[in-house]
């Protein structure tokens, strides 16, 4: 599968400076990763903490699938409203997640500072907006349900949210949000967990796997086998693959990119913003004074059909800018198109889809990806030793 078009800003930024050889033997390990991008790295961090022996594939070049596509907002709040999960889920399963997602954040910041990557982590506020009237009731709603389980959240109307060069009518602010570069993130991970002895091996495509008498076969195209006592799906949107289930409805999203913006007002450099229109739309700085921007999702995967679609969505983007920030220049610099994709409530999948079988998956679709990922650190060791964990329920196959 394509997983995106091949213009996105993070790779041109570092230009590949990391490269792994594809595998050339047969290899006997603990624990296989298959995927090369953010959640793997971030699983593979855990389990080489854990002292694990551990080799991970990539079918491409690492971090070259989803992880480069990636805007990496990193939010607790999900791509389904609190108020709207609760009656989904119930209250303990929806504000747990919430919880989680917020402590994610946390978390991932002790892991960038534990590697010492310079991956541009920083903390920042969320801004939720709604720029139609029709919308205030439910953003009122979702406001309550924040306030009442103790999210430090504040409401602005549209005299606060011009300070950031915003022309929407109220917004909830939350607290905790972050950026990062996901890219160099994840090559960073993947550089601290090589010198503790992982193996890495890029351009090496699975096509198989097997148990056999308790272990785990996986063959490669070029007919090697990687025997493990467990492997770890890591995979993304390329899991529909090889998943039974269907988990997940995979859609087209765009990204456009501006030049660096030198008069950015200083509020909009603080917060991260997204909206309640459906598809949702969501924007961020990075370091360089750039905007990034993101949305127009569409509901199909075709990479064809989705990357031709590029010149029109990068104008159908831009004039929804002009119209939320009718006083900020944006000139498209960089856009890209990737596979995205939404679960039925908005929650990841970890865990083994047979409990028979030493087969885990740890899939963070939606928007919230890379904090899914880290929630999935706490309940990887668990999984793989059978044992209890309520994040193993929540997000388990089959619910």
């Amino acid at each position: 599968m394509k997983l995106r078009s091949t213009e996105s800003f993070w790779p041109l930024k570092h230009a590949m400076d990391t490269s792994y050889p594809s595998i050339n033997s047969d290899i006997d390990t603990e624990i296989l990763i298959i995927g090369g991008g953010i959640t793997g790295a971030l699983i593979a961090y855990q389990l080489i903490n854990e002292g694990k022996k551990v080799v991970l594939t990539d079918r491409r070049d690492i971090g070259n699938g989803s992880t480069a596509a990636s805007t990496a907002l990193l939010q607790y709040e999900i791509d389904v409203s609190l108020h709207e999960l609760i009656k989904l889920r119930g209250p303990e399963c929806a504000v747990n997640s919430y919880r989680n997602g917020k402590k994610a954040i946390f978390d991932l910041r002790k892991i960038v500072d534990d590697i010492k990557s310079d991956c541009g982590f920083e903390f920042k506020k969320s801004i939720y907006f709604c720029s139609l009237k029709k919308d205030i009731t439910f953003l009122k709603n979702e406001y309550h349900a924040r306030k009442v389980n103790g999210f430090d959240v504040n409401w602005l109307e549209r005299w606060d949210l011009e300070k950031f060069g915003l022309n929407a009518i109220a917004a909830i602010e939350s607290k905790t949000a972050a950026v990062v570069d996901p890219y160099r993130l994840a090559h960073d991970l993947y550089v601290h967990c090589e010198k503790k002895g992982m193996q890495i091996f890029d351009r090496t495509n699975i096509i198989s796997t097997e148990n056999q008498k308790g272990k785990m076969i996986a063959c490669t195209e070029n007919k090697f086998k990687i025997t493990a006592d467990h492997i770890i799906h890591c995979s993304g949107y390329e899991s529909t693959e090889t998943l039974k289930e269907k988990v997940v409805n995979l859609k087209s999203t765009y990204v456009i990119a501006s030049e660096s913006i030198p008069n950015l007002p200083e509020a909009f450099k603080k917060v991260i913003l997204w909206d309640t229109s459906k598809p949702y739309l969501y924007f961020r700085t990075t370091p360089d004074n750039r905007i990034i921007m993101g949305g127009g999702d569409e509901d199909f995967k075709d990479p064809v059909k989705r990357d031709k679609m590029l010149p029109r969505k990068e104008q159908s983007l831009l004039h929804k800018f002009g119209k939320k920030f009718p006083k900020l220049d944006f000139k498209i610099d960089y856009s890209w198109a990737g596979t995205f994709g939404e679960t039925k409530d908005g929650l990841p999948y970890f865990g083994k889809p047979n409990p028979d079988i030493n087969e885990h998956y740890i899939l963070g679709f939606g928007g919230n990806g890379i904090t899914f990922s880290v929630m999935a650190m706490n309940s990887i060791m668990d999984s793989i030793n059978d044992k209890e964990n309520p994040d193993l329920d929540y997000y388990r196959f089959g619910r």
